[in-house]
């Protein structure tokens, strides 16, 4: 039997998770409360699979992956019959409570919910449902069909068997998860982002280099290797005697960086036009979905070529 997966909410998130289920064999339903929206999103899937397909990252073709997608007239005919829904509404509590105690109103009794939450951890809107052993964060980098990382961050009530089989269920789709112990706000990546943004702000804001300078030190540097892998190996590779030698060696390095930016402020209205003059200079505004659209094909190219570096691990 083929697993059903809910998706309530079909932006950009929602659709790209709807794209993960369907090309991983799952039957998809796909609910949006605003109307039109799901039928629209539909559509911008169809296209998305064909250039998905241009770059062999589909085992099917794209008509038979759209044949696992279909529109729910309602939230409870998303969930009727689903293993599994994947809540993708606006990053806001005074919505994702409300929603979800709809969803609680006409869940089935073995459906688990997993919300794509960036930061808000989910006791702030579980805490009122019957299901909430049922549901969790489960939390992925946008598109999700290109970047397979899944954050599973369970709330305090979160069955230990929910994330079990949430986990199950994302590996066997072709995700990557990991798993917080406990809710930290902005969990794992954000967190990991948050403090190099606060840093390349800073750069910035001091003068120190060009927000353009920044962005090839990432893309031209740092970016390379931690396109597949992550910090702890690179260094691990990057002293003769490991992360430990490393450690010795340029920990005192880290530790007065660290101190010489011990304050954190928010960015203000002169540093963000600064930066959004910077920008607007590479990249014109009316530029931005054209390049966006470039990101996702280099990110498909990247994904074929991790997919041929997992075959040849595999071999």
């Amino acid at each position: 039997m083929t697993d059903k997966i809910a998706i309530i909410g079909t932006g950009l998130v929602g659709s790209g998770w709807a794209i993960v289920f369907a090309r991983g064999g799952c039957e998809v339903s796909l609910y949006d409360s605003a109307e039109g929206a799901a039928e629209r999103a539909k559509a911008l899937i169809a296209g998305q699979l064909e250039e998905l397909a241009t770059y062999g990252l589909l085992d099917d073709a794209p008509a038979t992956v759209m044949g696992r997608i279909s529109v729910a007239p309602s939230l409870a005919e998303a969930l009727r019959g689903a293993l599994y829904a994947q809540e993708s509404v606006l990053e806001r509590v005074d919505v994702k409570r409300p929603l979800f105690a709809e969803i609680d109103a006409v869940i089935g009794p073995e459906t688990m919910v997993g919300s794509s939450s960036s930061g808000i951890p989910a006791s702030l809107y579980t805490d009122h449902i019957a299901c909430k052993s049922r549901c969790l964060v489960a939390h992925p980098v946008n598109p999700p069909y290109l970047a397979p990382i899944v954050e599973l961050v369970p709330a305090p009530w979160t069955a230990p068997e929910t994330v079990k089989a949430v986990r199950a269920l994302m590996e066997r789709v072709g995700q990557a998860p990991v798993e917080a112990t406990r809710e930290v706000e902005g969990f794992i990546l954000n967190r990991l982002q948050g403090v190099l943004l606060m840093e390349a702000w800073r750069l910035v804001e001091e003068g120190i280099c060009t927000a353009q300078d920044l962005d090839t030190t990432m893309s031209q540097g740092l970016g390379l290797r931690w396109a597949f892998m992550g910090p702890f190996e690179t260094i691990d590779l990057n002293a003769p005697g490991g992360i430990a030698d490393y450690a010795r060696r340029l920990g005192p390095l880290y530790r007065n960086i660290a101190a010489s930016t011990a304050e954190h402020r928010l960015w203000d209205e002169a540093l963000i036009g600064k930066l959004e003059a910077q920008r607007r200079e590479f990249l014109p505004a009316d530029k931005l979905a054209d390049r966006r659209a470039w990101r996702d094909r280099r990110l498909m190219a990247l994904a074929k070529h991790m997919k041929e570096m997992r075959q040849e691990k595999d071999a």
